[in-house]
């Protein structure tokens, strides 16, 4: 899943991708490069990040999806929690909702199901501006599995079925670099859920803080998770460096293709 972020402050491409034609050319980049899905969000959630109205953020994202539903052979993500950007894109040819809010912001659950899209749903607490003011669990993996477990319950009352939902772990949402850590190294425990995991963890900052190495300078240390979460059964990696975690996924297939 390659990232396209048309917001002017994401953490690590803001403002590059808010222009059509540049954000189409992306898209089309990564997908030559070996994306499956283009993942498009118009509402920065990196901490601290500011709201922004429902309107402004379909302005945002409907036109590139309407764009590339158009013009590439893709499957397209909207990275929403807003529910009349579901409904818009979804008619607009969006492929997939993915909800960092877990379709809690009212009426985000009737119109996910109204879509008929299948869903990711990922595990956070709070809201991206206070979401890392003091994270706290007993047993991080643990809590991740049952609040991801509730969640689906919420989706099968509103008529979302198992069989549409994808999970997140949410590394980097309310967590430490510590509980990044320890939910990664036991990331397994999530598959008795029994739906695809989702890992997004190109350029965060459990990069920086584990490897001291500012955005620009965590290539290296995401193909490392990258390979790791590939190994621990991920389905879906979301990433920004798309042609070398297709390299990363490429390579893992070879050997365990192997006789």
């Amino acid at each position: 899943m390659g990232i396209l972020n048309v917001t002017p402050d994401s953490f690590s491409d803001g403002g590059r991708y808010s222009q059509l034609d540049a954000a189409l050319r992306h898209a089309q980049a990564m997908v030559e490069a070996g994306a499956t899905l283009i993942d498009v969000g118009g509402e920065s959630t990196r901490p601290g990040a500011r709201a922004v109205s429902p309107l402004e953020e379909l302005e945002r994202v409907a036109p590139i999806v309407e764009l590339i539903n158009r013009e590439l052979d893709v499957i397209i993500s909207v990275d929403t929690s807003t529910p009349a950007v579901m409904r818009e894109t979804a008619r607009l040819g969006a492929g997939l909702i993915n909800d960092v809010r877990s379709l809690q912001r009212d009426g985000a659950l009737d119109a996910a199901a109204a879509t008929g899209l299948p869903v990711c749903l990922m595990h956070m607490l709070g809201e991206p501006g206070d979401m890392q003011d003091d994270p706290h669990y007993q047993d991080v993996t643990r809590e991740v599995t049952e609040f991801l477990a509730v969640r689906m319950a919420k989706c099968a009352q509103a008529g979302i079925p198992a069989e549409r939902i994808i999970l997140d772990p949410g590394f980097g949402f309310a967590k430490t670099l510590q509980h990044n850590l320890s939910l990664f190294k036991h990331m397994e425990a999530l598959h008795a859920l029994g739906r695809p995991l989702l890992v997004g963890v190109s350029r965060k900052s459990m990069i920086g803080h584990a490897l001291n190495r500012p955005v620009g300078e965590r290539l290296h240390g995401g193909l490392a998770l990258a390979a790791l979460a590939s190994v621990k059964g991920a389905r879906i990696l979301r990433v920004h460096d798309v042609a070398e975690t297709v390299d990363v996924v490429r390579m893992i297939a070879a050997v365990e293709s192997a006789e």
